[in-house]
Formats: C-alpha cells, sequence, structure tokens
C-alpha cells in the first residue's frame, strides 16, 4: 500500500509539473510573438512608421501605452470604418497627418496584430558593431525567448527521465513520451524553420560605402546608382565609373559628415581606396590604368528556384525600395532588413493592391476579378501572385 501511494504521490507531482511547463511554453505564444511580428511589421508597417518618431504616420514604440488593443485592432483593419463612425482619436490621427488614410489591413487576424503590438512593445536592441539606425534590426526577445525555450525543454526532458526510471506507471511513461516527441517536434521544428533567414546579416565590405551619407545625406537617387532595377531581373552592382562621376572631384567628406563611430579621416581614407581601385591619380588628375576590382560581399541572396524580377516590382508595382530593404538613406552599412522568406512574400502579394493608374495591360482581366471577388481593387495575390509557377520555375 505504501508502494502504491508512493508512486501515486509522484505521478500527482510528475502531472501537475509537466502541465505547467507545457502550459508556460506554449502559453507564451498567447501573449504574442515578438518574432512574428517584427516580420509583419517591416513587411506592412515599416515604410510609413518607425518606433521612436513620426515618419509618415506616427511613432508605434510602446503602442499599447497609448491605445487599447481593440481599439488597434478595429483601426488596422478598416481605419476608414473606424473614423466614419466618429472615433474621436480617429478622426484626430487622421487630420494631424495631412488627411492621408492609412492602408487598410483587413487580411491581417487578430493574432497578427498581437503579435505586431506585442514586437513594437518590446525594446529593440542595436545592432552590434553598426551604426545606430531608428529601425530596428535585433529584438530583445529573441535570445530570451530562445534561452526560456531550451530550458523548458531540458526541464521537461529531467521530469520525463525521472518518470521513467522513478515511476512504475505506464500510463504515465505514455503521456511523458507524447508530450516529449511533442516538443522535440516543436522545437526542431522551429530550428529548421529558420535556416537559410538571414535577416539582419551585415558582411564587412572592402570600402565601407555609407548610404546614410550617399541616399540619406545627399539624397542621391537609389536608381541613379542602381539603374537596372527599374528594366532588369536585378538591381545590379554599380560599376566604379558611376563613383567616380562625383568622386572625381570629391576627394574629401565635409566635415559635419563624421560620426562618433566614424571619422573624417576615415571616411576620406575610404575615399582613397576608390580611387586606388579605379586607378585615379588624384594629384595629376587623370587615370593610370592601374586597376583593381572591389571585391563586394552579397547581402540579399535568394536560392536559385526563387525568381524575382526588380523591374516587375520597381516599375510596374511601382514598390519603393525601403519596402524591402528598410530605411537603407539611414544605414552606415546596408544589412539585410526583410527575412525575404516565401511567407514574407506571400503576406506583401496579399495587402498589395494592383495599381491600376497608366496601366491598360491589367485593365479587363482587373475589371473580371473585381467582380468575381465583389471588390473595387484586386490584390497582387488575386491577380494571380500566389500561384506556384510565378515564383518558382
Amino acid at each position: 500500500m505504501k508502494s502504491v501511494k508512493k508512486h501515486s504521490q509522484i505521478a500527482r507531482l510528475v502531472v501537475t509539473s509537466l502541465t505547467f511547463l507545457f502550459l508556460f511554453t506554449f502559453g507564451l505564444s498567447a501573449q504574442g510573438d515578438a518574432k512574428a511580428g517584427k516580420s509583419l511589421f517591416n513587411a506592412n508597417c515599416a515604410a510609413c512608421h518607425k518606433l521612436d518618431k513620426k515618419l509618415v504616420g506616427p511613432a508605434l514604440g510602446k503602442i499599447s501605452d497609448k491605445r487599447e488593443l481593440d481599439w488597434l485592432k478595429a483601426w488596422i483593419k478598416d481605419n476608414n470604418a473606424l473614423r466614419a463612425s466618429g472615433d474621436a482619436d480617429a478622426i484626430e490621427i487622421y487630420e494631424e497627418f495631412n488627411k492621408l488614410p492609412m492602408t487598410a489591413y483587413p487580411q491581417l487576424s487578430d493574432m497578427d496584430i498581437e503579435n505586431i503590438v506585442f514586437y513594437l512593445d518590446a525594446d529593440p536592441v542595436k545592432k552590434a558593431g553598426a551604426a545606430v539606425v531608428d529601425s530596428p534590426v535585433e529584438v530583445e526577445e529573441s535570445g530570451t525567448s530562445n534561452f526560456v525555450s531550451y530550458v523548458v525543454f531540458l526541464v521537461l526532458a529531467g521530469l520525463i527521465v525521472f518518470v521513467y526510471f522513478k515511476s512504475d506507471n505506464g500510463f504515465l511513461k505514455i503521456i511523458a513520451t507524447i508530450i516529449l516527441l511533442f516538443n522535440l517536434v516543436y522545437f526542431g521544428f522551429t530550428a529548421l524553420m529558420d535556416i537559410g533567414v538571414d535577416q539582419g546579416y551585415q558582411p564587412v565590405q572592402p570600402i565601407a560605402f555609407s548610404h546614410r551619407i550617399h541616399s540619406g545625406d545627399n539624397k542621391i537617387d537609389c536608381e541613379y546608382c542602381h539603374s537596372s532595377a527599374k528594366n532588369s531581373k536585378t538591381s545590379g552592382i554599380p560599376s566604379i565609373n558611376v563613383c567616380m562621376n562625383c568622386h572625381k572631384n570629391i576627394g574629401e567628406v565635409a566635415e559635419e559628415t563624421a560620426t562618433a563611430e566614424h571619422s573624417k579621416a576615415f571616411y576620406d581614407g575610404e575615399i582613397q581606396k576608390l580611387y586606388k581601385a579605379a586607378g585615379w591619380d588624384s594629384d595629376n588628375l587623370e587615370y593610370t590604368g592601374e586597376t583593381e576590382p572591389i571585391k563586394w560581399t552579397r547581402i540579399h541572396n535568394l536560392p536559385d528556384f526563387a525568381y524575382y524580377n526588380h523591374s516587375q516590382h520597381v516599375t510596374v508595382g511601382g514598390i519603393k525600395c525601403q519596402k524591402c530593404h528598410g530605411p537603407v538613406e539611414e544605414m552606415e552599412e546596408v544589412y539585410q532588413f526583410s527575412p525575404l522568406t516565401m511567407g514574407w512574400c506571400i503576406d506583401c502579394h496579399k495587402e498589395t493592391l494592383v495599381k491600376m493608374e497608366g496601366n491598360g495591360y491589367y485593365k479587363n482581366i482587373h475589371e473580371d476579378l473585381s467582380k468575381k471577388y465583389g471588390v473595387d481593387k484586386v490584390t497582387v495575390a488575386q491577380m494571380g501572385g500566389k500561384e506556384c509557377g510565378k515564383c518558382h520555375y
């Protein structure tokens, strides 16, 4: 009888512990998934919003301190309807930002919006070794979440081992085995899904080309350097001759260009690297003919089985570079801003409307599809942007 009572107590203890840990592990996602929220924010919000200051729209950092979650859901899904209902806050925001209506996102689920809010409430961590940028690169939640997950998994594994060696209850062993297998599948699948996702990748380049100075301070159009983006599959790497169009006459930077991280002397030294690569004699203002190739390290690299055409997005779709590449005008050195996953692309296709102005090519098919779906304008996904053959060949 004592043995049975002892086993019964052990069983209750283990079941209670396993249940608590199971709910704790998977209950974390109920509060919000900052990683998923970051991806959704980058795909849908980053072009118009920053965390700590106004852009096209208001700053969104710590947004739950300013707005109720239910209000945010109503605003994001259909801000026009919320404003039409007479909501004072919705009208105030509309008036404050020059009466520019925000794009409605009815395709975002409540869970999607909760994840975005959870991400916005998390404190962004500055990227180690990089210049300070307003757009978040890493989220503190990521490392903490992974650490907690590993600890929970190890504790679960320890309890299951305890069950096997200290209990003769067969049913309890079966439950423990099921929970162990479920955890192995969950954590294994999560790890596999991160393979090949290089968001935040920022390699060291042979010349520290500053997009902040060129695109930000000097307002140089992206397509001046990446001229093939509007009419080619690739955006192209600008030749050194494009750089020399300006740098024949610009041998050093202005004093105010320097930052806490890089001095004026540093930037002037990088220009000298450019001269050496181009074979430019800055004293005699002539080319020597002795050139060296600049071995840039590629940052954005899609797998071979994925087809992406820059001209289709830039010229036909009118998509801004920042939509995918983030605020490059603020980056000292460029890093991979977006995850570039299939899900990220499809989410964009679901919310992006096909632009019909001056585009007679899609006129007839757009009219037919708008009648089919009962909408005025169809999305890229409704136009065929989710067909496998569009991106995989």
